[in-house]
């Protein structure tokens, strides 16, 4: 039986603004199995990067249960959501949180370090995960010297390089060509296969979409 990697069971969460509470997330119900790939779509504001945050611990839920492999999110310690954050969850934000005046291989190195590992088994392993997203020839390169694209791919390849279980990627084809899009989308997706991790895909790039298991809308807090 495939394992549930990552269930949401009527989540809500609001936010407060103009004097009223909008609901971001609406008694949202989602399951991820392991070795799936789930494309979340829908317009901007409806709640897509919350559904993130929450997925990651970063936000809590005001109401509802969010499950990782049968456990709780809530009922993690902060030193034990900080581990799940760090070891578990791979995180490719929308902006790409690359430090500056360093190399593109020093970058994709940066979680592993955090995580524990030596920087010469860092680069490492980081290095084939850079090739694999096409910048084997600029590993050497500053962000101030990359493109928008190729920024938005060392962010990927940081994620990618500590082997996460449950990857929640938020527009990670943004800053791509049609061409880029596809191929990391169909590198997130044959990671899940190959490593029987789950990926939430969010994306308004509908060809993206249609390369997940699975596609949601999300519109106004609610799944559809």
């Amino acid at each position: 039986m495939i394992a549930c990697m990552l269930e949401l069971e009527d989540v809500v969460k609001s936010y407060r603004g103009a004097g009223e509470d909008v609901r971001a997330v609406d008694r949202v119900n989602l399951r991820l199995q392991a070795g799936e790939m789930v494309a979340l779509h829908g317009p901007s504001g409806s709640g897509k990067t919350t559904l993130l945050l929450l997925a990651a611990a970063l936000l809590a839920p005001e109401r509802g249960t969010i499950r990782f492999q049968g456990r709780d999110l809530a009922s993690f310690s902060q030193a034990q959501s900080s581990e799940y954050l760090l070891r578990q969850v791979g995180f490719v934000y929308q902006h790409f949180r690359l430090m500056p005046r360093v190399s593109a291989l020093q970058n994709a190195s940066r979680k592993l370090l955090m995580s524990g590992v030596g920087m010469r088994e860092a680069q490492a392993r980081a290095t084939p995960w850079l090739e694999r997203v096409g910048l084997g020839e600029r590993l050497d390169r500053p962000p101030e010297r990359l493109s928008g694209g190729e920024r938005q791919r060392v962010a990927i390849a940081r994620v990618l390089a500590t082997e996460p279980t449950l990857i929640l990627a938020d527009e990670p084809t943004g800053n791509l060509d049609s061409v880029r899009s596809r191929e990391i989308v169909e590198l997130l997706r044959s990671i899940a296969r190959e490593r029987q991790a789950a990926v939430l895909l969010v994306t308004h790039d509908l060809d993206a979409a249609a390369l997940a298991d699975r596609s949601c809308t999300l519109r106004d807090g609610k799944l559809r």
